[in-house]
Parts: C-alpha cells; structure tokens; sequence
C-alpha cells in the first residue's frame, strides 16, 4: 500500500521560512515525479513546483514561487522536500505532495495518482 506523509507544517510570520517533507512508504519516490501542490480556503488546487524522476532530477516551479522554493531529495530516506523562503501571507494554505509515474513533473495534477494527506502552512502578516 502506497502512503505520502507530509510534515513540517505550522505557523510562520511573512518573510519566514519553512521546509516541509514528503515522505514515502510502498513507493520509491526516486522512481516518480513528485509535484508539491497547494491549496487555499475557496480556490482551486495551485501547483507549486516538482521534481522529475532521478534519472533527470531537475526541478520545475511556478512562477510565483521561483527563486523561493527548492524541492530536492533525499533518497536514503526515499524524501522529497519543499523549502519554502520568504514567505508571504497568500501562501497560506494546505501544502500537499504527489507522486507521478510520469518521469517528468508537470503541473497537471490529473497526472499524479498518490496525493498526500496535507499540510498546513499558515503565513501571518
């Protein structure tokens, strides 16, 4: 059974940093793309970066979030991770990851078929 836990969630003030961490059980995530996703109170699901699978290994963000956030691995504890920087307050809302079978990471979320449970990230003013 395939399971992706996101952690490291919580409370920052703008400007403030927070890393969060995907981690898999019954899945290699080196094998995958894995895509970091967000979505706040009222709004549609907005993708935030991904990683493409090991053999390529490069990462792909969103505008907004470019020159901010690095998603990187770690592949003895089979982890994506999502360093967030300079956080602003609109980037308040629940982070989730996903993995992809496609080798490439994309935005399309319909492309990713194991989803985490999410977590919080809260960016006060």
């Amino acid at each position: 059974q395939v399971q992706l836990v996101e952690s490291g969630g919580g409370l920052v003030q703008a400007g403030g940093s927070l890393r969060l961490s995907c981690a898999a059980s019954g899945l290699t995530l080196a094998r995958n793309a894995v895509g970091w996703f967000r979505q706040a109170p009222g709004k549609e699901r907005e993708f935030v970066g991904g990683i493409s699978w090991h053999g390529v290994s490069s990462a792909y963000y969103a505008d907004s979030v470019k020159g901010r956030f690095i998603i990187s691995r770690d592949y003895a504890k089979n982890t994506v991770s999502l360093q967030m920087l300079s956080l602003k307050p609109e980037e308040t809302a629940v982070y989730y990851c996903a993995a992809s079978p496609e080798l490439v990471a994309t935005p399309r979320a319909a492309a990713y078929v194991y989803w985490g449970q999410g977590t919080q990230v809260t960016v006060s003013s």
